[in-house]
C-alpha cells in the first residue's frame, strides 16, 4: 500500500529524454526517469555505463546538452548559480570513500554543513552533531577523533551523519558499501533502511552490490553502456523491483546480477585478438 502511494504521488525528481556527452564522448543517451518522494531507487550497472553522470546530472554537477532534469518541478538547467546552491541544502551526499577532512575531527566533519550556513550557535551545534552521531550508531566518544583514527565502516558512517545533519529531503549514496567486509556492509544497508523510515527522505543509491540494491531498493535500475548497444535500443535494459530481477529475461541484467563473466571474457580475448 505505500509503494503504491508513493508511485502516484507527482514526482519529486524528473529526468527528461537526458543525454550527456564529454567532447566526443557519448555517456548518456535519451535517459528518461520519475522519482516519487520517499522512493529508495536504486542504480546499478558495470563501471562507465553513466551511473554517476546521472546522478551527478540530477543535482546540477553535470548540465545534460540535451534533455532537462526537473527538481520539485522547478528546471535545473534555468536556475543560476546561487539558486542551484540553495537548491542543494535539500539533498545530502555520501560519497564512495566519505570525503571526509583528514585535518579537521569527527565532530567538525558533521558540523561543517550547519557552519557553513552560519546560523546555529555552539551549543545548538553540538546537540545536533551529537544526535545524528548516534542515529548512525557512533558514541560521543568518536567526536574528537580524526578520520585517519576511524575504521572504514566508522568512516561511512560520519559521511552519512554529515549528510542527514541538515535534515535533507533526498539522499545521494555514491557506492557506499564498497571496501567494506560483509557485516559492515550489512550495517551499512541497514542504516540506509533506517534513514528512510526516520526522515522520510528519498534516496539515490549508485553500487555494484547486489545485496546492497536487492536490501535497500524499492525500485532497481540498470544503465548499459552505451559503446555495447544496438543503435536505438534503450540505455535502461531494467527499471523494476528487486523481486523483479528473479524473474528477468535480459541476459545482460541475468549476467549482471549473478555476476557471470564468461561472455565478457570471451569478447575481451576476441578484441585482444583482434588488436594482435
Amino acid at each position: 500500500m505505500i509503494d503504491e502511494l508513493i508511485r502516484e504521488q507527482e514526482p519529486l525528481v524528473s529526468v527528461e529524454d537526458i543525454s550527456v556527452r564529454f567532447g566526443n564522448h557519448r555517456v548518456l543517451r535519451d535517459i528518461s526517469l520519475k522519482i516519487p518522494a520517499g522512493q529508495t531507487l536504486v542504480l546499478i550497472g558495470e563501471s562507465g555505463c553513466g551511473k554517476t553522470v546521472l546522478m551527478k546530472s540530477i543535482i546540477g554537477l553535470v548540465k545534460p546538452w540535451q534533455g532537462r532534469v526537473l527538481f520539485d518541478k522547478k528546471e535545473m538547467g534555468e536556475l543560476n548559480e546561487r539558486q542551484i546552491s540553495q537548491l542543494r541544502l535539500r539533498f545530502g551526499f555520501v560519497f564512495q570513500n566519505a570525503a571526509l577532512f583528514d585535518s579537521m575531527t569527527v565532530g567538525q566533519n558533521v558540523a561543517f554543513p550547519l557552519r557553513q550556513q552560519g546560523d546555529y550557535t555552539q551549543a545548538e551545534i553540538r546537540e545536533e552533531v551529537l544526535s545524528r552521531l548516534s542515529e548512525v550508531g557512533l558514541p560521543d566518544t568518536s567526536v574528537g577523533k580524526k578520520p585517519a583514527e576511524l575504521s572504514g565502516g566508522m568512516r561511512k558512517r560520519v559521511g552519512l551523519a554529515r549528510a542527514l545533519i541538515m535534515k535533507p529531503e533526498i539522499i545521494m549514496y555514491d557506492e557506499p558499501t564498497t571496501g567494506l567486509d560483509p557485516i559492515m556492509s550489512d550495517v551499512i544497508n541497514e542504516l540506509i533502511l533506517r534513514t528512510r523510515r526516520r526522515n522520510a527522505v528519498t534516496s539515490i543509491v549508485v553500487t555494484h552490490d547486489m545485496n546492497t540494491a536487492r536490501k535497500v531498493a524499492d525500485r532497481i535500475v540498470m544503465l548499459y553502456p552505451l559503446a555495447r548497444l544496438q543503435p536505438g535500443e534503450s540505455q535502461i535494459i531494467f527499471d523494476g523491483t528487486p523481486e523483479d530481477l528473479d524473474n528477468v529475461r535480459d541476459r545482460r541484467v541475468r549476467q549482471f546480477v549473478n555476476g557471470e563473466a564468461g561472455e565478457r571474457l570471451m569478447e575481451l580475448r576476441a578484441a585482444s585478438s583482434a588488436r594482435g
